[in-house]
């Protein structure tokens, strides 16, 4: 029989995916493995597979549009088989208000999941679903509303109420929207059960703002899905939760480069200078474990700090639609040539078919290098699950005094090492780069 196809959670971390496009069209049989749709989540692409034989017999979240883990997202079944009777059921969902004080469904109290409407309407013949109503758990503030996890997760970081909102999704249920719009101060816009919104564009380079008469200024908006909201979203959770603070120490350059030069192979293809700091990194982290640690919220007000065994290296890579951070794991018992080669394999791949979560998350510490870019000096935000982060400039060719009293002209480089006060205290913080810095200016200290 006809059954719901729900919104699954693709990642360890994803509370939320956007629909890239659908593999099969509807009414299309598939097998089971097969891929029915990609969706975007936590930073990566990741194809949906399908569990059982079957054929999608309706499509219920348009390309591009929003779904929370557990959401029906589409109905399949066999071949010939009709989805009109589950069609109608989840009409009724939607049009039915909850009852006062009633928990809101969700598939961790094992309670049915809600059809996908917080993102964007079925592409199913749902047009005679009325508009849901106020709830009454919503409208009355000393009872507890009936909310999606996004929403009562984003209402406490912005500071909204959630116990005060209409909310605007199935059953009444407050989504995302509904608190982006409290937060915002305007009313909630509920998306049309015929609309069918289109994917947005990659980046803001691929869809150019169009050139308007001398004087007048014309704006292109995008609205933020996706990766990038993902990115907006830990990012501000990081910087706003996390208290920072910054060292920064110059550094001579000329060994490392020597080195690097030192280590080409007969094509004349030399490592990344991304790939030697990952592995000095990792010999500063294993003099000082402070630093390859991590806060952990237990809840109900207790924290804890995990200091992890081994260093596993992230490095920022710019994607045309937002930022990623391939991790290469345990950088201290790894050679400079294969920390390279799976650094090199890792951002072939972020920026090809998608990196997997596991390929992605979990750093101890993250290096962030804008030095081809001529950048001197920069601040980062610290990537969780890790404590410090170091920015990279570039090596520039400066006049240094030298010890001898002679000036000499030497490549310098400036680091710029971000810390978690709460796991790093500023001396810890000071050691581990002033150790840092001295392997960088004589590498063959890592070998000791």
């Amino acid at each position: 029989m006809a059954e719901k196809l729900y919104m699954i959670a693709l990642s360890p971390t994803m509370t939320e995916g956007t629909l890239a496009r659908w593999k099969i069209p509807e009414g299309q049989a598939f097998k089971a493995g097969s891929v029915l749709c990609e969706v975007e989540t936590d930073k990566a692409s990741m194809d949906y597979e399908a569990p059982k034989d079957g054929v999608l017999l309706k499509v219920l979240l348009a390309e591009g549009g929003r779904a929370a883990v557990g959401d029906v997202i589409g109905i399949i079944g066999k071949a010939g088989e009709s989805p009109d009777a589950l069609l109608a059921e989840l009409s009724r969902v939607v049009a039915a208000p909850p009852q006062a004080g009633a928990a809101p469904a969700s598939p961790a109290s094992g309670a049915g999941p809600s059809p996908a409407s917080s993102a964007a309407a079925p592409a199913a013949p749902a047009a005679t679903v009325p508009a849901p109503g106020p709830s009454p758990a919503a409208s009355d503030p000393g009872g507890p509303a009936p909310s999606s996890p996004l929403a009562r997760v984003l209402a406490a970081e912005l500071g909204v109420d959630i116990r005060s909102l209409r909310g605007t999704g199935p059953g009444g249920r407050v989504v995302k929207r509904d608190v982006e719009a409290a937060a915002g101060g305007r009313a909630p816009a509920v998306p049309g059960p015929a609309t069918r919104p289109a994917a947005a564009p990659v980046s803001a380079q691929a869809t150019p703002v169009p050139r308007a008469p001398s004087g007048e200024q014309t704006v292109r908006t995008e609205p933020v899905a996706g990766k990038r909201a993902v990115i907006a979203r830990r990012l501000s959770e990081s910087f706003f939760t996390a208290p920072h603070y910054y060292l920064k120490r110059t550094v001579d350059a000329e060994r490392l480069l020597a080195l690097r030069e030192s280590l080409a192979d007969p094509e004349g293809r030399k490592p990344s200078i991304n790939a030697l700091l990952a592995k000095l990194a990792a010999a500063a982290l294993a003099r000082h474990p402070a630093v390859n640690a991590g806060w952990k919220d237990e809840g109900a007000g207790k924290a804890a700090v995990e200091y992890r065994s081994r260093a596993d290296v992230g490095l920022a890579v710019a994607l045309p639609d937002g930022l990623i951070t391939p991790v290469v794991r345990d950088c201290g018992s790894k050679g400079i040539a294969r920390i390279d080669e799976e650094m090199a394999a890792l951002i072939a791949k972020a920026k090809g078919p998608g990196l997997a979560p596991e390929e992605y998350t979990g750093a101890t510490f993250t290096i962030t290098n804008l030095g081809g870019f001529g950048v001197e000096e920069f601040t980062a935000i610290i990537n969780p699950p890790g404590s410090a982060i170091l920015a990279v400039g570039a090596a520039l060719a400066e006049p240094v005094a030298m010890p001898d009293g002679t000036v000499a002209v030497r490549k310098r480089m400036r680091l710029t090492l971000g810390c978690d006060h709460r796991v790093i205290d500023g001396a810890v913080g000071a050691a581990f780069l002033r150790d840092l810095a001295g392997l960088i200016e004589e590498p063959g200290r890592a070998l000791a």
